[in-house]
């Protein structure tokens, strides 16, 4: 296909999630949109549209428009996916926020955001309530769970008085028809965080075609007949667009639970009958570490994506019979420009027949040829870290310093540029120099180093910002040191990774200079820590020391003390 051909499908696949539901929900009413494993709980194409409806029309009777905020900080990811359509339906901003954050790192995203009301649940609200002296008099929303919900707590604790309070089981009550709204591909429907190497997080605003390209590729591997599985968060684009909103284009089935467990995992899968899933870096040797059984291959996966792709994936796919495994670049701020499919096994060693959905080998095959998605067989060996090529809508290319094009081989900066308007993110919320700077020279540069093949393909190598990647999770090492600093008794803080010994994610270390006569050790540290960071922050490793190492224009050097602890720990580089 050449480009305007496929300008022509992204388009008439339908620009705007919310009208491609509607259709969906004349065309299969009956079919199931969402299965909630946690309840059981089957949700209809029509069901799920009505009550999406029925939350937009009463966010309107609460005040809430088009180009409205709404903050999200919820743990059910239920609630969660349908107040982020009622969202959508009156042309509001769906603005989650992660439900470990607490303390500053809670505060500062609501008050930045600054969003018109706070949509929450009765777990969270004492989190809410020790941050209230520094927020507004916000409208809170209350999910509170009834007794026989999974999630119900007897004990919960009523909001602080400052805030007023509506039920979110009020918003149900409302009109169930569409609200009719008319959407614009350039139109702003999200402001998702993500980590600042050297400021604080900063809110991505992302416009409607943003979606529509972040799921288009890996939609087109899909059919009605497939079932997403889905335990990643909705405050992360993984959950709420790759999954989600995947589903609601391919018109297939979603089912969901509220995090990841390795012990249940397999049980899920055969009980939803999944064909498809994302295995996180830090999933994958929790399944692997599990005791091998015959029971391995008898599930419906046939088409896994790993992120990233590590260079054992063959090996997991032997275990448990993955037919294909699909890989790439998936970012807050671009979405999906890489992409490689990769058979995992050989033809007919992979899901059983009887348990198997969705396109066949061969149809998949097709796929990638029609889009120029590569598509890698068995038998043939690809490098370390393998990204694939790019997707139709994106250039790639690695830039040095000055941002000339690297010869292949050669490490430098990751960037992209998209081939229509509206693909990647408007800009950062308010911080117009960061968003300058992210699109300098018509490109945007990732923050990641990479090298191009001779084939055109790409390989991650490293970050080049001061992301820490730990849990699923980019870790801001600037968070964890300003949250470090703000102790009385610490006079600095270096955060930094070192290698985690499992996987391809990191470890949190932290080395601290004392404010002097002070004798905080570490078990006094953890425990502070543990009220004020999400436990996916926490350090690994902790050491006290006099001062840093330092350049001559007094820039601490974290590469030194990095070395002197992988040399005390025993850990290898990673080549």
């Amino acid at each position: 296909m050449n480009l305007q051909e496929m300008i022509r499908e992204l388009k008439s696949d339908g620009e705007i999630v919310t009208e491609v539901l509607e259709r969906w929900a004349q065309k299969t009413p009956q079919k199931t949109l969402v299965y909630y494993g946690e309840e059981d709980r089957h949700i209809s194409y029509a069901e799920f549209n009505a009550l999406a409806n029925s939350i937009g029309h009463g966010l309107r009777t609460l005040g809430i428009g088009q180009g409205d905020r709404v903050s999200l900080f919820l743990f059910n990811p239920l609630v969660a996916i349908l107040a982020m359509v009622g969202i959508w339906k009156i042309g509001a901003w769906y603005c989650p926020i992660n439900f470990n954050y607490k303390g500053r790192l809670l505060s500062y995203q609501i008050n930045d955001t600054n969003p018109k009301l706070l949509l929450t649940e009765s777990s969270l609200v004492p989190l809410v309530n020790e941050v209230r002296d520094e927020l507004p008099a916000l409208p809170l929303i209350l999910h509170q769970p009834a007794p026989g919900d999974h999630d119900h707590r007897a004990d919960a604790t009523a909001p602080d008085r400052k805030f007023s309070v509506t039920a979110f089981g009020d918003l149900l009550r409302g009109p169930r028809d569409n609200v009719g709204l008319a959407l614009r591909a350039r139109d702003a429907a999200n402001i998702v965080y993500t980590s600042g190497t050297t400021g604080p997080a900063k809110g991505v605003v992302h416009p409607y075609r943003y979606m529509n390209q972040y799921t288009f590729n890996y939609r087109k591997l899909m059919t009605p007949e497939d079932v997403i599985y889905n335990d990643l968060p909705m405050y992360h684009v993984g959950g709420a667009f790759f999954n989600f909103n995947r589903a609601v284009w391919a018109g297939c089935t979603m089912a969901l639970w509220d995090k990841f467990s390795p012990t249940l995992f397999w049980q899920r899968i055969r009980d939803c009958g999944a064909s498809h899933c994302i295995l996180l870096d830090v999933m994958v040797p929790w399944l692997m570490n599990a005791p091998a059984g015959p029971q391995d291959r008898l599930n419906g996966l046939n088409k896994v994506h790993m992120q990233p792709l590590p260079n054992y994936f063959r090996d997991v796919a032997r275990r448990f019979g993955f037919d294909i495994v699909t890989c790439g670049f998936g970012q807050t701020e671009s979405g999906n420009p890489l992409l490689g499919l990769l058979e995992g096994v050989a033809e007919g060693e992979g899901t059983p027949p009887e348990l198997y959905k969705g396109h066949a080998r061969v149809e998949l095959r097709a796929v990638a040829e029609r889009y120029g998605y590569p598509y890698i067989p068995v038998g043939q060996r690809i490098p370390e870290r393998y990204m694939g090529r790019p997707t139709p809508f994106h250039e790639v290319a690695v830039l040095d310093d000055e941002d000339e094009e690297c010869p292949p081989g050669v490490l430098g900066h990751l960037c992209f540029r998209p081939k229509l308007p509206h693909m990647y993110m408007h800009e950062y919320f308010n911080k117009p120099e960061a968003t300058r700077k992210v699109f300098a020279n018509q490109w945007f540069h990732t923050g990641d180093g990479a090298i191009r093949n001779a084939d055109g393909s790409f390989c991650f190598v490293d970050r080049i910002g001061g992301f820490i990647r730990s849990r699923g999770e980019n870790i801001s090492s600037y968070q964890v040191e300003d949250i470090l600093n703000s102790h009385e008794a610490i006079m600095a803080s270096a955060v930094f990774p070192v290698p985690a010994r499992e996987g391809e994610e990191e470890d949190v270390v932290a080395y601290i200079i004392r404010q002097p006569g002070n004798a905080l050790d570490e078990a006094a540290l953890r425990g502070w820590i543990s009220g004020r960071m999400p436990k996916f922050m926490w350090p690994r490793h902790i050491r006290f020391v006099d001062d840093f190492p330092r350049t001559p224009t007094n820039k601490v050097e974290k590469y030194k003390l990095k070395q002197e602890l992988m040399a005390e720990l025993g850990i290898a580089p990673r080549t």
